[in-house]
């Protein structure tokens, strides 16, 4: 129980040190990640409207065949990639949300690069 109240607030004192330069404009709005144990989504935001361009989650409905989670990253990053793309959105500021970067987080990131977009 002390070990998870521990891990949440330090991923917590990352966030908030994260989020206080990173700002989403209409020019170039913010892209987050949340991660959960199974799933992973993504969002496009405009932080001077406050709200959501564009949007992807890792919906086990949607998704055909089973895929290993990092792979399904990439490929959500990709999705949301070309969604942007049509958006007229070339360029995003990341905001990895207190995750550290590297695994599901990178390769949501890798793939959205792939797809068009520039962080």
């Amino acid at each position: 129980m002390y070990k998870v109240v521990l891990r949440k607030t330090r991923r917590a004192r990352r966030k908030l040190g994260i989020r206080k330069d990173i700002r989403g404009t209409a020019e170039r709005p913010r892209l987050t990640v949340f991660r959960s144990n199974k799933h992973i989504y993504a969002q496009i935001i405009n932080d001077d409207k406050g709200m959501t361009v564009a949007s992807v989650g890792s919906d086990p409905k949607v998704t055909k065949k089973p895929t290993t989670k990092s792979e399904e990253a990439f490929t959500l990053g990709k999705e949301l990639a070309t969604k942007a793309v049509k958006l007229k959105i070339k360029e995003v500021v990341f905001d990895r949300n207190g995750y550290r970067y590297h695994g599901r987080v990178k390769q949501l990131a890798d793939g959205a690069r792939e797809g068009g977009l520039i962080l």
